[in-house]
């Protein structure tokens, strides 16, 4: 009987955690639907937790950086200063960083396009804050680490559920819990432990929109991944970093509310299938293997660990990072920042109107309209000129993992593709990775029905099915070799 081999990496390792929670009043109007701006008091505080990991073999490819931020994500003019500060100050490649956001929708909207209004004042000096704290954490990281291997593992947690529900009284589509739609519910868990056994952090993958926590909060807040962190790490007593998923199409089934206990509630629930998965890993070096018959009032098949081999441990180690450009089609109907501009007029107009006429609720509707056009022109001003978008796929070899960085917000089917293809590896699936520039990237089945997702997306119908396809061919043709 073949022994099941146990998914592992061994490498060198440094963890680092600290705290970046921006000061109460700051601007914090994620919702178009929200009638605050200011935040008022914090939940739970935000952190950010630096992963620095490298090849064994001195000579191998530079270190890696994964660092876990709890926000939603940074603008492109945002997430280059931050990466421009943190490589400068850590002496690290900006090529060598990556942020995974939480994806929070309640830690406040970071952008300095808000600098103007209430709180916005803040956001400036606490973005400049948050570099040197995420280079602080880099250096702390990366200046001593050890051989450590990370053991993987998978659980299920129901929490995660699909998100694209059709209304068929209004006759559209609205972004809520769907019954029937189905998701990958999997847990990709990882223990990350140092040659003498001593534990250094742990690893939950998970894909799931952190918004619990919608308009009606005017709290800081990391969201459901807070209080799964609490979870596992008093089990732990060691850092955890969380990634997020393939999560476009997927949030939890309890969501859109203002009371911070259901938050608490989606992250135990997150953080108990973590610590079960946790329970279930096998001990470093070992696999599973059958050992015999025994004779009992049943004959009785026995498995037990056993140490794996040579050839096993040195293929643990194998670290090889790979990147691919790929050309995506742009939209045909993207609209002109001149567009944009008249529509925003128009709102504006109609948002004065209501106020005129004492009608909140229809003000709070044009309000939430301008926010929708403002994020648009956020989203068409840094494209790059053309009819194509260059999209960089990120991967990294670690032993028996793939470790998938991608920008942008993917439906769910892409990490359900991804681990049906390639079972003999563990897949850590981070997307929105180093922000969104791409944002959205619906199935093109999802293209013309209406979708929240399609209408924020800038990319063309059949960008996410081509990611996917460039995605196998890659870990085929380079990151999966001698597997």
């Amino acid at each position: 009987m073949k022994p099941i081999a146990t998914h592992q990496s061994r490498c060198r390792a440094g963890v680092a955690r600290g705290e970046i929670t921006p000061p109460v009043g700051i601007y914090h109007r994620m919702w178009g639907a929200a009638v605050h701006d200011r935040s008022t008091g914090v939940h739970r505080p935000l952190t950010a937790t630096a992963l620095y990991l490298k090849s064994l073999n001195e000579d191998g490819p530079p270190a890696q950086v994964m660092i876990a931020v709890d926000h939603c994500l940074l603008w492109p003019t945002e997430m280059n200063q931050l990466l421009d500060s943190v490589s400068q100050a850590t002496g690290l490649g900006r090529d060598s960083l990556v942020v995974f956001f939480s994806h929070t929708h309640a830690a406040g909207l970071m952008g300095l396009e808000r600098k103007d209004l209430p709180g916005g004042e803040l956001i400036e000096p606490y973005l400049a804050e948050l570099a040197i704290k995420i280079a602080e954490l880099v250096n702390e990281a990366q200046r001593q680490p050890v051989v450590a291997n990370i053991v993987y593992g998978r659980g299920l947690c129901s929490l995660a559920t699909h998100r694209d529900f059709y209304d068929l009284d209004r006759g559209y589509y609205v972004c809520g819990y769907n019954p029937s739609g189905e998701v990958d519910t999997t847990v990709v868990v990882g223990r990350i432990t140092a040659e003498s056994g001593e534990l250094l952090a742990t690893l939950v993958n998970y894909a799931c929109h952190p918004t619990t926590l919608a308009w009606d909060n005017t709290l800081i807040s990391p969201d459901y991944p807070g209080a799964m962190r609490e979870v596992v790490e008093a089990v732990t007593h060691v850092p955890c970093l969380f990634i997020q998923g393939a999560s476009g199409d997927v949030g939890p089934r309890e969501g859109f509310v203002g009371d911070v206990e259901v938050a608490d509630r989606n992250g135990r629930q997150l953080g108990y299938a973590a610590l079960a998965a946790f329970e279930a890993l096998p001990p470093v070096g070992n696999e599973f293997v059958y050992l015999g018959p025994v004779v009992s009032g049943a004959t009785i098949g026995t498995w037990g660990y056993a140490p794996e081999s040579e050839a096993r441990i040195a293929q643990a180690a194998k670290w090889i990072t790979h990147s691919k450009t790929i050309s995506l089609a742009y939209r045909s109907d993207l609209p002109t920042k001149a567009e944009l501009q008249q529509e925003e007029l128009q709102f504006r107009a109609e948002e004065q109107a209501a106020i005129e006429q004492g009608d909140s609720e229809r003000a709070r509707d044009a309000r939430a309209m301008i926010e929708r056009t403002t994020r648009r022109m956020i989203r068409i001003a840094p494209l790059p000129a053309g009819d194509f978008y260059p999209y960089t796929i990120l991967l990294w070899r670690m032993g028996d993992a793939i470790w998938i960085a991608l920008d942008g917000e993917h439906y769910n089917w892409l990490q359900q593709v991804l681990r049906a293809r390639f079972p003999q590896f563990t897949l850590i699936i981070g997307t929105l990775a180093n922000g969104s520039k791409s944002w959205y990237l619906p199935t093109k089945d999802n293209y013309g029905l209406g979708l929240y997702q399609e209408e924020v997306s800038v990319l063309a119908e059949g960008c996410l099915e081509a990611v996917v396809e460039w995605t196998t061919i890659e870990i085929q043709k380079y990151v999966g070799l001698d597997s």
